[in-house]
């Protein structure tokens, strides 16, 4: 009798509440707002976050290994496959090392953003194995040069002085990317991954095009993203340039057949130079000249930048909204706006608004300032180094820009010799 008389309860509660009007009338959303798709996937469970720090420490040894010591090409495409399908097509491009800069940024300037420790492994990791072995990172390890290196099937070389004024791109992407990061805005570094919608499988038609667009190009010119677009890749050139141990053309001496210069993908083979008396008054003057004017391109850049960040803030929703309630109060009249609507059911005096927005106009103007002094001082630093002539007599890897890919090995003649040899040598032990 008891359950009968739960059932009976249960069931008037059912009735009950099926039949009452509501208290507030149903919302209706025929604004013409579209949902768009969100870019995020589901957060994973700390094992398998660790178990991919792990999988990335492991593949940067053996890709080291590959590189500076077995000089594998065929090892480094296996590799390279491998991370494609774990951290491109498993892992769905997240985190990657590439986007991790931002959530350091954004940990460094905002106390109450607690930024995972993986996070922090896939930052960190690739930076120290550069420092140690050069761009090995670059080789394979990440998917998305990996992925344009596959494709890279009918390599042409850029003219030097294109890849120049191109290679200044990702110092600009990098520098906004960190301001706009450091406010916390948005995380435009992945907002504006060309590969990501490959990997998840949902992306917006103009980042597909984007993708494609970058894969088309890498067929004939080699890593157009790591090259030309990719921030992180700034900070590897960087630490490769002093790393301790750093790949080599060839295993013994260089004959000079210029097979290497031709054979790679992405220009980096730095060629001999002979110094001449003339060149080196002339670099003397050049460079005292361009050594005063450092100040000047710094400040100079820091001026420009400045004057962009109120146009730049507006990406923070903070100050979107804030210019919104400026135009209901000079308008007299409402947006219609779904932001909007939902401030004025918050009852947050728009002062309060307008003093946030401020706060966050003044983060901007601060940023824009000491990222458009690093830019001046970055367009200084590359005058100051046509400057500097050092003198060369072998054909060998720029140790900033090399990627370690492994091409040049089997066009060496050197290379084939030795392998040759050691074949031979083992064949008769």
């Amino acid at each position: 009798m008891k359950k009968y008389f739960y059932s009976t309860i249960v069931f008037a509660c059912l009735w009950v509440t099926s039949t009452a009007q509501p208290r507030f009338p149903a919302p209706e959303f025929e604004s013409g707002y579209v949902v768009p798709i969100t870019q995020t996937v589901h957060a994973r469970s700390l094992v398998f976050e660790y178990l991919d720090v792990s999988v990335l420490f492991v593949l940067l040894c053996l890709m080291s290994w590959l590189v500076i010591k077995k000089r594998s090409r065929k090892a480094i495409i296996w590799t390279s496959i491998f991370s494609i399908i774990y951290f491109g097509f498993i892992k769905v491009g997240c985190v990657c090392s590439v986007g991790s800069i931002q959530n350091v940024c954004l940990s460094l300037f905002h106390a109450d953003y607690v930024i995972p420790i993986t996070v922090i492994g896939f930052f960190a990791l690739p930076l120290l194995f550069t420092l140690l072995f050069g761009r090995t990172f670059c080789a394979g390890v990440c998917f998305m040069g990996a992925v344009q290196d596959l494709v890279n099937i009918k390599p042409k070389q850029l003219p030097r002085t294109l890849e120049r004024v191109l290679s200044i791109i990702p110092y600009i992407y990098l520098t906004f990317a960190l301001i706009i990061a450091s406010t916390g805005a948005d995380f435009i570094m992945c907002r504006y991954d060309p590969f990501i919608g490959f990997f998840r499988l949902s992306a917006s038609l103009g980042m597909l095009l984007f993708g494609a667009g970058i894969l088309i190009v890498g067929i004939f010119y080699g890593r157009p993203y790591c090259r030309f677009l990719c921030p992180y890749g700034v900070i590897l050139s960087w630490l490769s340039r002093i790393a301790f141990w750093h790949t080599t053309v060839t295993p013994a001496a260089c004959i000079q057949c210029k097979l290497c210069d031709t054979s790679c993908p992405v220009n980096a083979i730095d060629k001999p130079v002979a110094l001449k008396p003339e060149s080196l008054e002339k670099g003397r003057h050049r460079l005292l000249i361009i050594l005063l004017l450092l100040p000047i391109f710094s400040i100079t850049g820091g001026f420009i930048t400045s004057r962009l960040y109120k146009p730049l803030s507006t990406i923070h929703q903070t100050v979107h909204l804030a210019e919104e309630m400026k135009w209901e109060t000079d308008q007299g009249k409402k947006t219609g706006s779904i932001e909007s609507e939902a401030f004025h059911t918050t009852g947050i005096p728009a002062t309060q608004l307008f003093r946030d927005a401020g706060i966050i106009q003044n983060q901007f103007y601060w940023g824009t300032w000491i990222g458009g002094a690093f830019l001046g001082l970055m367009f200084g630093l590359a005058l100051l180094k046509t400057s500097i002539v050092r003198r060369q007599t072998i054909y060998e890897p720029h140790r900033g820009n090399c990627v370690s890919c492994g091409r040049c090995y089997k066009f060496c003649p050197v290379e084939k010799e030795v392998k040759n040899r050691t074949l031979q040598n083992k064949k008769e032990l």
